[in-house]
This record gives C-alpha cells, sequence and structure tokens, in this order.
C-alpha cells in the first residue's frame, strides 16, 4: 500500500451491487419503499402513495406539504397516535428515525436515509417513532407528508425535542 502524508478515513459500502442500501438499519413498524420514476416526453411521473402497495393499513386523512430552506433542520418530533407517511418531493434531505417505543424490538435504534427526486422513496412512520429532516445542499426540501390523522388544531398530537437534545443518540444539526 501507498504511504500517504495524509490519512484519510475510508468510506463505508453504501449500497449493494444492486444499487440497494447496503445493510439498512431497520425499525420495527417502519415502512419504506424505494419508487420509480416513469420518464416521458416532457418529463417523469413519480407515484408518491397507493393503498395496494400495503406499506400499512392506516386511511389517509390529510396531505400536506413542508419546505424547508436549504440547510435547514426540522427535528425532533414523533406523534402519540398519528402515522407520517414522509416523501421529498424536491430538492435532498437526509431523513433520520429514532424508535423511541419502550415496548418496541427495536428501542433505541437510529436509522437514516437520504432522499430526493434521484432516489425517490417513500417511509411510513408509526406513532412513537421521533423523526427529523434536514435539507441537504444549496436547494430547499419540499416534504410531502401523508397522515392518518388530520392535524387537530386545539389538540396537536405533535411532540418535540430540540434538534441537539441529549436524549438521541444523532446530531441532525
Amino acid at each position: 500500500m501507498e504511504r500517504w502524508s495524509v490519512q484519510g478515513m475510508k468510506d463505508s459500502q453504501l449500497v449493494k451491487p444492486d444499487w440497494q442500501p447496503h445493510d439498512p438499519v431497520l425499525i420495527d413498524g417502519v415502512s419504506i419503499r424505494a419508487i420509480s420514476n416513469v420518464l416521458s416526453d416532457n418529463g417523469c411521473l413519480t407515484e408518491i402513495y397507493r393503498r395496494d402497495w400495503l406499506l400499512d393499513d392506516q386511511p389517509v386523512e390529510q396531505v400536506f406539504q413542508k419546505l424547508l430552506c436549504a440547510g435547514g433542520v426540522s427535528a425532533w418530533h414523533a406523534h402519540r397516535v398519528t402515522t407520517d407517511r414522509l416523501f421529498i418531493g424536491a430538492g435532498r434531505a437526509k431523513v433520520v428515525l429514532f424508535d423511541g417505543r419502550m415496548d418496541s424490538p427495536s428501542h433505541g435504534v437510529v436509522a437514516e436515509y437520504r432522499l430526493g427526486p434521484e432516489r425517490p422513496a417513500l417511509i411510513v412512520l408509526p406513532p412513537g417513532v421521533w423523526h427529523g429532516v434536514k435539507a441537504l445542499g444549496d436547494q430547499p426540501a419540499l416534504i410531502i407528508n401523508i397522515v392518518d390523522q388530520a392535524y387537530d388544531y386545539a389538540d396537536p398530537d405533535h411532540w418535540r425535542l430540540p434538534a441537539d437534545t441529549a436524549d438521541i443518540p444523532y446530531r441532525i444539526v
């Protein structure tokens, strides 16, 4: 092996030969579906959600989007009863999950995904899974959420922790 004047850290394997994530971290109850774009003469079409994918058995009650400024962080939040279905519609984002459910077989596990138009996917998050999103690069990220419980304005099912909390063993900032 060559001797170098500067030592770096060797990259770990990110993907398998079929370009699927290498040894993805699994959190119990979380589903993720890689989605293929359909190219057309005037652009491309991306299916975001279909009930027949059978990713979960919850209804769809509300769909909303959040535009996260370039480099912006939305972390950490979880729900007691709501199932989130996250899709990155534009830009690139890192989505980080933490299983905070005491009775889950994957309690305490952290999973990280990098998503965007080049690698579209839908992540289904059951209640109790903390999640944070960071817009990567110099463009905003458009986060689309398809939830099973519409937002209750008077009594939100939204629980938050600061992005730099010591309660989650990951720094998304």
